[in-house]
């Protein structure tokens, strides 16, 4: 099928209600499209196609939906390369990750949904405690809205469309305005797999209509990656509806470095746990927990690390830290290093805007930061580390846990059970040991300021399903 616009509603597509919008190379600023963004109208008829698929989609067989779902991993396989690459120019993520996060995750997410499917009970009978039995079956939520933003889109899309579907809801994906364009490979997608018209509809647009969509009285259930300021707004808006909401929001997480840490082992990873995507990724331990003792060694150690990471084109596959994801993120990063050099901390390494095109920030790494400044409790989201000292791992852990945030952490050195001990210590919904890599079988979410709930895993589908429980049966 030809696409013929830039929204996707009951399996065609059509230009969007609003006005041209330009979408722009991250690194070179070069025109990549033009697309015209959904309005509130868009959004009306994206909800209407998802709620009158509702009743078809949700009573097929759940080896029919994984066979959609297969389907659908297998369109996304092919078109990984070419999906990827476009990431790379909307938001600047380099090559070398989005490889990965855009093109083997999505496709990887949606084939373990369409796996985990078949093993879910879907009804159970339980002996009751008066006698007789009860029922208890699970079924989908309803109407999904997905909202998704542009740091990983591919990835956080299928987060949520995947265990949707799976469950038998049908999905309005709202994708962000600086990432339009890969979005389209889910339709593609939807397409190639034969997905019922309506079971998955995609409407790019801006905060506003994303708000309309939040609010719009024929949504059952809202799904929410973003900041956490954008969660509290849609956190009122769900409880005054009294609709079921997942938020994954924003972090400051930290790495505590035990005496014992092998820095050869945490600086080859530092890139990938700490900096990933430029540091634009909620998950990343941007907060460096370094013991005393061995303090002035990590500061030096890092600095030298950061300062020597290859900075260029996003699809060069040397590239290590690309470009932010547009201007206005570009500028936002660097008032947070400016604040951070008014206060007593010192900024070691980086810290400046490189001339030329595109929205490229040397990556900073700031030492003796006290604890208590914005730099070492914001979410900068961009290329900025923050290098603090403890004495004790109790210290430590109160470091870590003296946040607003409660996304992810990472613990480096010593042994597994004692990494293990230390974990179980910290006000997080994941941690990482000498590492940080997301399971796709496990959840994923955080607590505090980081949000509600948990994707990924079976408990990522559980989020889509409600329990409906029949009393009195013989």
């Amino acid at each position: 099928m030809t696409r013929s616009g830039d929204v996707f509603v009951d399996g065609e597509w059509s230009a969007g209600a609003g006005a041209p919008r330009v979408v722009r190379d991250a690194a070179t600023d070069e025109a990549l499209d033009t697309v015209r963004l959904g309005e509130r109208a868009d959004v009306d008829r994206a909800v209407d196609a998802a709620r009158a698929a509702l009743p078809a989609w949700s009573a097929t067989s759940p080896q029919e939906r994984a066979e959609r779902l297969a389907a659908m991993a297998r369109h996304l396989k092919e078109n990984a390369r070419k999906t990827s690459e476009l990431v790379s120019r909307e938001n600047g993520m380099p090559i070398s990750l989005s490889a990965t996060a855009n093109g083997y995750a999505p496709m990887a997410i949606f084939r373990y949904y369409a796996g985990l499917i078949s093993d879910v009970l879907w009804e159970e009978f339980r002996p009751a405690m008066f006698g007789g039995r009860s029922a208890v079956e699970r079924k989908p939520v309803g109407v999904v809205a997905a909202v998704v933003p542009w740091n990983y889109p591919q990835s956080l899309a299928a987060m949520k469309v995947a265990p949707a579907l799976a469950a038998g809801c049908t999905v309005v994906l709202k994708t962000a305005p600086e990432t339009p364009l890969d979005a389209r490979v889910f339709a593609e997608a939807a397409l190639a797999a034969g997905l019922a018209p309506g079971a998955l509809n995609i409407v790019p647009a801006d905060r506003e209509v994303s708000a309309y969509l939040v609010a719009h009285p024929g949504v059952d259930k809202v799904a929410f990656t973003g900041s956490t300021a954008a969660g509290r707004a849609i956190a009122r808006a769900c409880g005054e509806l009294l609709r079921p909401v997942t938020l994954e929001l924003g972090g400051k997480s930290a790495a505590i470095l035990t005496d014992e840490v092998d820095l050869d082992v945490f600086t080859a990873k530092l890139l990938d746990v700490c900096l990933p995507n430029s540091g634009q990724t909620c998950h990343a331990s941007t907060r460096i927990l370094a013991p005393r003792a061995r303090y002035a060694e990590v500061v030096a150690r890092v600095s030298d690390v950061v300062a020597s990471y290859v900075i260029g084109s996003p699809l060069d596959r040397k590239t290590q830290i690309g470009p932010l994801a547009s201007p206005a993120q570009r500028d936002r990063v660097l008032a947070h290093i400016a604040a951070g050099r008014r206060t007593a901390a010192r900024l070691v390494v980086g810290g400046e805007a490189l001339p030329g095109p595109g929205n490229f920030v040397r990556p900073a790494v700031f030492a003796d930061v006290a604890p208590d400044t914005a730099i070492a409790r914001e979410e900068v989201f961009g290329p900025v580390l923050c290098v603090l000292p403890y004495d004790g791992l109790d210290d430590a852990v109160a470091l870590a846990n003296d946040s607003d945030f409660g996304l992810a952490a990472t613990v480096w050195g010593g042994d597994e059970d004692d990494a293990l001990a230390l974990a179980r210590r910290l006000e997080t919904g994941t941690v990482g040991v000498n590492d940080y890599v997301i399971d796709f079988a496990s959840p994923f979410g955080g607590v505090k300021a980081s949000g509600l709930g948990r994707e990924l895993g079976p408990e990522g589908l559980d989020a889509y399903l409600l329990k409906q429980a029949v009393y009195g049966l013989a």
